[in-house]
C-alpha cells in the first residue's frame, strides 16, 4: 500500500469510518501524516471528514479518540459476555486443530474414532516409559498427522495432549486471557482472571484413573534425583528399568551395565 502511494498511483483514500483504519488515535494521526506527506488525503464517509481540509486534523483527533474508546468499550462486552458464559458452564472449543474429536450438527464435542485411538497410544507409550521424544518419533515413523494435519511432531504438541483435561470429558475455561483490546495479545492465566471448571461436558477418550497417572508420572520425571554423594539423575527412557528399580538399602537407583566374566559377556542391572 505504502509503496503504490510512493509510486504516485494513489490520489485519495476513502475508507468507511475512522475506527475502520487504524486501532487508535496514535496510529491514525501517524498514518495520515504520512500520507499528507505525499499529498494524499484521506476521506471519512460516516464522520464527513477530509484530511486536507484546515480543521481536518483537529477534527480527526477527536473523533479518532472517540472511536478508541468506543472500541475499547465494545471490547469489555464482549469479554463480559464471555465471562457471564463460562459462568453458565457453557463451553466452546476449536475442533479444528483437536486431536480425537470433532463436532456434530448442533455443535457438540464428539469423538473420531481414529484419531481418539492415537490419543489413547500416546497415553499409553507414556505410562509405558517412553519418552516424549520417543513418542513423537514413532508417530512420525508411522506415518500419523497432527490435529493440525502436519507430517512432525514435537514434543511440546505430546506434552498438550497428556496434560488436556478435555481428553476426560471436562474442560476447564479461560486458560489464557486478552492483556490488550488493540493488540489482542493473549497470555496464560496465572491466577489474574477466574478460571472455570466444567466436569462431564462431553464424551471422554481417556479413563479418568489413567489421566491421573499420566499426571503423576509427568511430576515425577520432572524430578532431579539427587543422591547422597552429590550426582544427580535425570529420566532416562532407554531401558525399561531406568529410574524405577531402587536399592533396598540406601535408596539408589539400579543401573544397567555390562558384565565380561572371563570372556562371557551379560547385562545385569545393580546399584550405583
Amino acid at each position: 500500500m505504502i509503496e503504490e502511494c510512493h509510486a504516485g498511483n494513489i490520489d485519495m483514500i476513502i475508507t468507511k469510518s475512522i475506527s475502520r483504519f487504524a486501532r487508535n488515535t496514535l496510529d491514525c494521526l501517524k498514518y495520515i501524516r504520512e500520507l499528507k506527506d505525499l499529498n494524499i488525503p484521506v476521506f471519512f464517509e460516516k464522520e464527513s471528514i477530509n484530511t486536507m481540509d484546515s480543521k481536518g486534523e483537529v477534527l480527526l483527533t477527536i473523533m479518532a479518540s472517540l472511536a478508541q474508546q468506543e472500541s475499547q468499550s465494545l471490547s469489555q462486552n464482549v469479554k463480559l459476555g464471555i465471562q457471564y458464559r463460562y459462568q453458565q458452564g457453557k463451553v466452546q472449543i476449536n475442533h479444528n486443530r483437536f486431536l480425537g474429536y470433532t463436532k456434530d450438527a448442533d455443535g457438540n464435542l464428539v469423538i473420531e474414532p481414529e484419531q481418539a485411538e492415537i490419543v489413547r497410544r500416546i497415553y499409553r507409550e507414556y505410562l509405558q516409559g517412553l519418552s516424549m521424544d520417543k513418542i513423537a518419533a514413532g508417530l512420525e515413523a508411522d506415518g500419523i498427522l497432527t490435529g493440525a494435519g502436519k507430517t512432525k511432531w514435537h514434543t511440546s504438541t505430546i506434552n498438550k495432549i497428556l496434560r488436556n483435561e478435555k481428553y476426560i470429558g471436562d474442560a476447564l475455561l479461560q486458560k489464557t486471557y486478552t492483556t490488550d483490546f488493540l493488540t489482542k495479545k493473549r497470555i496464560k492465566n496465572n491466577g489474574t482472571v477466574p478460571q472455570y471448571y466444567v466436569e462431564g461436558d462431553h464424551e471422554p477418550i481417556i479413563p479418568k484413573d489413567i489421566f491421573l497417572l499420566v499426571q503423576e508420572e509427568l511430576v515425577r520425571r520432572r524430578v532431579v534425583h539427587t543422591s547422597d554423594n552429590g550426582k544427580r539423575h535425570c529420566y532416562s527412557c532407554k531401558h525399561c528399568f531406568a529410574q524405577i528399580v531402587f536399592c533396598g538399602e540406601c535408596g539408589e537407583f539400579y543401573r544397567r551395565v555390562h558384565w565380561n566374566n572371563r570372556g562371557c559377556k551379560s547385562i545385569v542391572w545393580r546399584c550405583c
